[in-house]
């Protein structure tokens, strides 16, 4: 099923809030490498696929970015960000002082058994800093499908001798390093699976060969929900998102396309 479906609005499910974390990290020739993690097969939201950390906003989070000067629901959609990107790949970032490998360690398979992120934090005397975090986009689409994420993006940077991630082997079978450009040519060989969105953000992040560059186009470019549709263009149904929102790119005929639910029937 397409990601513009069109129907009553008592059809569709209440989307799901939730977040995702573009990171950054420079490497000395070449563009930037991003952190992506390919999700198991056997999830039924975007299986197989290859995506950036990230998932659904809890109530924890929402108690975490009470403390915090932004609005409730953006401070907790980063906090999510901060949190999920922890969980998947142990890589720490958003925080006001750098924690711990220790630290690290133990809090990866803590969040992994639903312990309260607002405790570890709490037991390790950690804070967050939510300004290291950038909007870069927001993606909801309008289907029917069971689950429907209200999906905000980040971007952010970490060192260059940041270290490799540790994958969660639970939603997630992989985690790597790798520029926005080579996950479309891997894509495009057939190597890896990329969804609708992924897609989109991926030329999208191919643009810049710096976070600077990248975060002053986001700082600069307005953070619109995303909502794609379907039309005819060429004589054959495409799948579309607005113009004017950073995208280099705003269709794709869907023949080619790939839902978070797999192939538009």
């Amino acid at each position: 099923m397409n990601d513009n479906t069109t129907g009553d609005d008592e059809e569709r499910p209440v989307p799901i809030p939730a977040a995702t974390l573009v990171i950054f990290r420079h490497r000395l020739a070449g563009p930037p490498e991003l952190l992506v993690v390919e999700r198991s097969a056997s999830m039924a939201f975007a299986g197989g696929a290859i995506v950036f950390p990230g998932g659904r906003i809890d109530a924890d989070d929402h108690a975490i970015a009470a403390a915090h000067a932004h609005e409730r629901d953006e401070g907790a959609a980063r906090v999510a960000a901060i949190r999920e990107t922890l969980e998947e790949s142990g890589i720490a970032i958003g925080f006001a002082n750098a924690p711990s490998a220790d630290w690290i360690a133990s809090a990866q398979p803590r969040l992994h058994a639903h312990e309260p992120f607002s405790s570890l934090l709490s037991e390790a005397g950690l804070e967050l800093d939510l300004d290291t975090l950038v909007p870069f986009a927001r993606w909801c689409p309008a289907h029917r499908e069971a689950r429907v994420f209200d999906t905000r993006f980040y971007i952010a940077s970490v060192s260059d001798d940041a270290p490799d991630p540790v994958v969660d082997a639970t939603e997630n079978i992989s985690s790597f390093w790798a520029s926005a450009q080579e996950v479309i040519d891997a894509a495009d060989a057939g190597k890896v699976k990329v969804i609708f969105p992924t897609r989109r953000n991926l030329e999208r992040l191919a643009l810049f060969d710096s976070f600077a560059a990248a975060e002053a186009h986001a700082r600069s470019t307005p953070v619109d929900v995303v909502t794609p549709w379907m039309e005819e263009r060429g004589g054959e149904p495409h799948l579309c998102i607005p113009e004017g929102l950073g995208y280099p790119i705003t269709s794709e005929a869907m023949r080619s396309a790939v839902t978070a639910f797999g192939k538009p029937r």
